[in-house]
């Protein structure tokens, strides 16, 4: 990826005050995204996501953990890079997509990480060792795979606040729910954002985040923190975001799982590249 040589962030002028206090120190921060198979847009979505951390300055890895294809839409055949390979070394498997922006698809791979329990949280370190200088990771999987990677706060990991996706489909609202509920149950996470995909002007929108909200907070006390909609009929290439969802996404980053990394000397990083110990959300 083409990170900049002594591991800093280019600051914007304009930049938020917020942002820049959330990466005064070296931070690796994880945003984990729900995936929704029956969400048929649900790429543009995450290309968006990518597009708001990249104006927002930040070096960003997004890992496609998803083990499910996407129902009812027709897949093309998986690529063999797709595909656990013992010879293969994650840093190999990373494809740069822009400046800032660099992808990893890694289905089945989190599992050659796990422990005795079935955590894969060891995973999370493998990605800081294949792209140190990352500064926001996104996480796509479901909601299973993300609960076994983040767990509910050991070893000082915080809780991070999840992005749930979501449509106005009847199906993709109940699996959206049903996400929320195996977050909720498994590893305690309550709080969560809500990313839609809708029609500009849709006047149905309004009532599936609500009712998504309702069921949430009545079956089994889940509390929506924020929401964002997008039309990715609009969406232009190449992907530029709205000032509403680089708002959404700043907010993420502060409810993000954290990596504080030790200080880099002034001549750059150490070429010793094993895990950074992890620490509580500064």
């Amino acid at each position: 990826m083409a990170f900049p040589s002594d591991g800093r962030r280019a600051q914007p002028g304009d930049q938020a005050d917020g942002l820049r206090r959330l990466f005064s120190t070296r931070t690796v921060r994880f945003i984990p995204v729900v995936s929704n198979p029956f969400v048929a847009q649900e790429s543009v979505l995450i290309r968006q996501i990518c597009a708001a951390l990249d104006q927002l300055g930040l070096y960003t890895l997004v890992v496609d953990v998803c083990d499910h294809p996407r129902l009812g839409v027709r897949e093309t055949p998986r690529l063999q890079a797709d595909l656990p390979d013992q010879g293969l070394e994650l840093s190999d498997r990373i494809q740069v997509l822009t400046d800032r922006t660099a992808s990893l698809s890694a289905r089945g791979l989190p599992a050659r990480w796990s422990n005795a329990s079935g955590s894969t949280q060891a995973f999370l370190q493998a990605l800081i060792d294949a792209a140190p200088l990352s500064q926001a990771v996104v996480v796509h999987g479901s909601a299973v795979e993300l609960a076994r990677m983040f767990g509910r706060g050991e070893l000082q990991l915080s809780r991070p606040r999840p992005i749930v996706i979501c449509d106005e489909q009847p199906d993709s609202m109940t699996h959206a729910y049903a996400a929320l509920k195996v977050l909720s149950q498994r590893v305690d996470w309550l709080s969560h954002d809500l990313l839609v995909s809708a029609a500009a002007g849709s006047t149905g929108i309004r009532l599936v985040k609500d009712r998504l909200a309702q069921c949430a907070a009545l079956f089994f006390g889940g509390v929506r923190h924020d929401s964002v909609d997008i039309d990715p009929r609009a969406v232009a290439l190449p992907a530029m975001a709205s000032a509403t969802l680089m708002a959404f996404m700043e907010a993420s980053l502060g409810a993000a799982a954290a990596f504080v990394l030790p200080e880099m000397g002034r001549r750059g990083p150490a070429l010793v590249t094993s895990s950074p110990l992890l620490q509580p959300m500064v």
